[in-house]
């Protein structure tokens, strides 16, 4: 057997969503953490350099380096702050997989469903944070609603396409790459906050689509007969979209030791497996989804 790699991410998100695990590539092991930071930007940049050279790879959560709309990268001040003094260890934040496994994420999950899934009527909560997958829904859904302009700005106003939402980034995301972190993500304890908000575009949707956290934070009190598509999902998540009714959870990476892990922490394992010492290109990404069968988790959790 190989030697074990070591891929760590460190998130400005909850530390009771804190998870190790050993997952094996094609006979490789792979330690993978994720440490929750609570908000604490300090303790972050701390971890961050404190790791950096000792690792083979390293996960930023909670925040992103850079948002990817269209062929367009923005970069975020307030996540390229966090590892600005990490020089050795390749440091990813997960939006090579948003553009290569969550963009594919239906037709990977087909199988397990066992049918090619079509919603007349999807709601994504925001979409130019995780771009592949809002054209991934796009892909498979009559009529899509983004709700970017209500969750990220309170604005009530309903987006209805790819082309909106990609002319809406390039107005908003240089902008909002400078704000600080608590004024575009939910971090540390408002993780655990449950506001329900913009209800009738939740309840008339089949497909429910986006990041977790912001999903949780916004969730209606019922979902029944509803799919919902996202990232990260712990083992109480699950069971509170069971007890609201959910019909299918779809989570976009697999799940290890009965959890899903981010896509910073799946994409720096893939970085760590690969072994380039650098951050991994969207092809090299999608070859390797390919050869060690990288696949969403598909829960039913009601009838």
């Amino acid at each position: 057997m190989e030697a074990m790699k070591r891929a760590i991410s460190v998130s400005l998100g909850s530390s009771t969503r804190n998870k190790a695990a050993v997952i094996q590539f094609k006979g490789v092991p792979i330690s993978v953490e994720r440490i929750g930071t609570d908000g604490d930007e300090t303790k972050a940049r701390e971890l961050f350099e404190r790791l950096d050279g000792t690792v083979d790879a390293l996960g930023v959560g909670g925040v992103e380096l850079y948002l990817r709309v269209g062929d367009k990268e923005y970069p975020l001040r307030s996540g390229l702050g966090l590892v600005r003094n990490v020089k050795t260890t390749p440091a990813v934040d997960g939006r090579g997989l948003k553009h290569t496994l969550e963009r594919r994420v239906f037709e990977l999950a087909a199988p397990a469903l066992g049918f090619k899934p079509h919603y007349h009527m999807a709601f994504m909560t925001l979409g130019v944070d995780r771009f592949g997958m809002a054209e991934g829904v796009a892909s498979v859904s009559d009529h899509v609603t983004y709700g970017d302009l209500m969750f990220g700005l309170g604005v009530p106003i309903p987006i209805h396409s790819v082309g909106q939402l990609t002319r809406l980034g390039r107005v908003l995301l240089p902008v909002i790459g400078k704000l600080p972190i608590s004024m575009v993500y939910p971090t540390g304890e408002k993780q655990e906050e449950i506001k329900p908000r913009f209800e009738k575009y939740w309840n008339e949707a089949e497909l429910i689509a986006g990041d977790f956290l912001y999903i949780r934070r916004h969730l209606p009190d019922r979902l029944t007969g509803k799919t919902v598509v996202t990232n990260t999902t712990t083992e109480d998540d699950v069971e509170l979209l069971r007890a609201r009714g959910l019909k299918w959870l779809i989570t976009t990476t697999p799940r290890y030791e009965g959890r899903s892990f981010g896509t910073n922490m799946l994409e720096a394992a893939l970085t760590a497996y690969a072994g380039k010492g650098r951050v991994l290109t969207d092809a090299e990404l999608n070859d390797l989804i390919d050869d060690l069968e990288i696949r969403p988790s598909v829960q039913r959790l009601n009838s």
